[in-house]
């Protein structure tokens, strides 16, 4: 199967898939994104990992505040039961209210907070990898759809979607890293990774118009 660059450049976003809004640019929708980024970013499928975070949806679980105050084993059960769970309900579990009470010790329980507070990217990506469990696919998971929000939110490049670019003749270079069709582009090319998708583009190569 292929995928035009049309296609390509309008590509959902995860946060979109999951209702998430950031361009709102608030600490409520960019709490959301951090908790699904937590989830995306362990030891399961991204099938379990939505319906993790929407078990977290239902039962009204979307602020740090809220999740502390819910506690381990409601985590455990209903949430993560109802995601899918079978392996690692607990540590996750644990990692997630760590987390919560960390962003409400350090940041009082706001992103925005911490984003004003990191001096660039680098020290950006510091105060997430701070976090109890969060390793650098989980900081990138976050990052990526936030380049267009957060100034100092400059992820690299994954090496699946430099080598899927390169495979389909796409110049990212001719692309604004800081723009919603960049983050598109990224998105879609993570996608086609795992559905096998071929990129075609049009006559000229991939620069934009």
């Amino acid at each position: 199967m292929s995928i035009t660059l049309s296609q390509l450049e309008k590509s959902l976003l995860y946060s979109e898939e999951l209702g998430i809004a950031l361009n709102k640019k608030t600490d409520q929708q960019y709490f959301k994104w951090f908790l699904a980024s937590l989830l995306f970013g362990g030891h399961i499928s991204e099938t379990i990992a939505k319906n993790t975070y929407r078990a977290f949806e239902h039962h009204g679980l979307l602020t740090p505040k809220k999740i502390v105050a819910a506690g381990r084993d409601y985590l455990v059960f209903p949430i993560m039961r109802e995601g899918g769970y079978v392996r690692y309900d607990g540590r996750k579990s644990d990692q997630i209210l760590r987390d919560c009470r960390m962003l409400l010790a350090e940041y009082d329980g706001s992103l925005i907070k911490l984003h004003e507070m990191a001096r660039d990217n680098q020290d950006l990506e510091s105060r997430l990898l701070a976090f109890y469990g969060v390793g650098p696919v989980t900081v990138n998971i976050f990052l990526r759809e936030l380049r267009p929000y957060w100034r100092k939110a400059e992820p690299e490049l994954l090496p699946i979607v430099v080598e899927k670019a390169a495979q389909s003749g796409l110049d990212l270079s001719a692309y604004d890293r800081k723009t919603i069709t960049f983050t598109r582009i990224e998105a879609g090319l993570i996608r086609c990774r795992k559905e096998k998708h071929l990129v075609t583009l049009p006559s000229g190569g991939g620069a934009p118009d």
